[in-house]
């Protein structure tokens, strides 16, 4: 099949490269959303996108031998169209066109290495509450109520102060553009708005790291992996985009939160048999901005079976030589194991899964500096001891 993924614009076949045009002129087969179809001369076929997007799929096989070209808008590599059609069909060739986030960056004067790109189509605006940073600066492709929810969001997180802009319809006769404060923010935008945040935190408003947090932001019954000994056990897992986590015994969900928080798009799974826990740590990852967290109810190593297949594992509350056994057979080589212990029955257990899997064992001694009486002192919190290990080649 001759299938191109050509990105057009607002100016639609005027504003195309030369080459480009040619390509969308010569088509037999056109496909595309309502407008991009209105941009293109009667002669071809014309097929628009249907709900779900991916149902057509099996139309633009059948048109094999025919040339077809898929319009989207912009730039078809971000957020958009490219990968997925180049994932049913690999000879795909893609056309850029500046997209949304070009266009933005320009209107703004913003140097575009400099921000983060996101999408809030499909996703929850919360996943977005990790970056948040003072000084970031967000671009985000939304839907026409997406900006006053927002704009709601940034009050309530503190980040109020944070300037606001939405611009539409970038390099045609109907571009607008609207900005304030995301507390003064009012009223929706068009559809295919997109937004930019220059993020300011509030006066007398601390900033939370993106991963790192203290122990009290995470609601739970005081049962979870504690803020220094998290930070050592998220540094041996070594969090990466798009990485997938399973954190055995979740309890509260704090090393899974912190996981997706410290790399993008890094997701995680929780494996937790108490529901009060499961409770806790859905509530945490809705608050801490990591909506996507999936929890499983069930204990290891029987709730592992079936589930998809991790980069990292976490053994924290769900220990046994079952589940370790189970989460190691589970690693794809250079996947990365690590288990915390505190007691003396879990520790030897550790022993024994090193001398077995090789890796490292350190024993963590954290100790705080606490008020007695009207002095100070160093009170200990138990010790951990900490067993990480990457699995080799099959």
């Amino acid at each position: 099949m001759s299938l191109h993924v050509v990105g057009i614009g607002e100016d639609g076949l005027p504003g195309l490269a030369p080459a480009a045009r040619a390509i969308v002129e010569a088509a037999e087969v056109v496909v595309g959303g309502a407008r991009h179809l209105a941009m293109v001369p009667e002669g071809p076929e014309k097929l628009a996108w249907p709900s779900p997007w991916d149902a057509l799929l099996p139309e633009i096989a059948a048109r094999a031998g025919r040339r077809v070209v898929a319009l989207v808008s912009g730039d078809p590599s971000w957020f958009s169209g490219a990968s997925r059609l180049r994932a049913a069909f690999p000879e795909a060739a893609v056309h850029p066109h500046p997209g949304a986030f070009s266009l933005a960056a320009a209107r703004l004067g913003w140097a575009l290495e400099g921000v983060e790109c996101l999408s809030a189509h499909g996703r929850p605006l919360r996943a977005l509450l990790p970056s948040l940073a003072p000084g970031a600066r967000l671009l985000l492709l939304a839907e026409a109520d997406t900006a006053a929810a927002l704009a709601a969001l940034l009050v309530e997180e503190g980040w109020g102060g944070s300037r606001l802009a939405a611009l539409w319809r970038m390099g045609g006769p109907g571009e607008g553009r609207r900005e304030a404060a995301a507390r003064h923010w009012t009223g929706d935008t068009p559809a295919l708005t997109t937004l930019a945040v220059d993020c300011l935190r509030d006066e007398g408003e601390p900033a939370s790291p993106r991963w790192g947090l203290p122990d009290e932001a995470f609601a739970g019954d005081g049962t979870m992996t504690k803020r220094e000994v998290r930070a050592l056990t998220l540094a041996r897992l070594a969090p990466r985009r798009g990485a997938l986590l399973w954190d055995v015994g979740l309890g509260c969900g704090s090393v899974a939160v912190e996981w997706m928080r410290a790399a993008p798009e890094a997701r995680a799974l929780g494996v937790e048999p108490r529901a009060d826990r499961r409770a806790f740590a859905a509530a945490n990852a809705l608050a801490l901005g990591t909506p996507g967290l999936e929890i499983v109810a069930g204990e290891a190593p029987g709730a592992l079976a079936g589930l998809s297949r991790p980069d990292a594992v976490f053994l924290g509350g769900g220990l046994s030589e079952a589940s370790a056994d189970a989460a190691w057979a589970a690693l794809p080589p250079g996947g990365r194991l690590v288990a915390n212990a505190v007691t003396l029955e879990s520790q030897a257990l550790l022993l024994l899964l090193q001398a077995r899997r090789g890796g490292d064992l350190v024993r963590l001694a954290v100790s705080r500096a606490e008020a007695v009486g009207g002095r100070t002192a160093w009170r200990p919190a138990m010790e951990v001891v900490q067993w990480a290990a990457v699995r080799g080649g099959a």
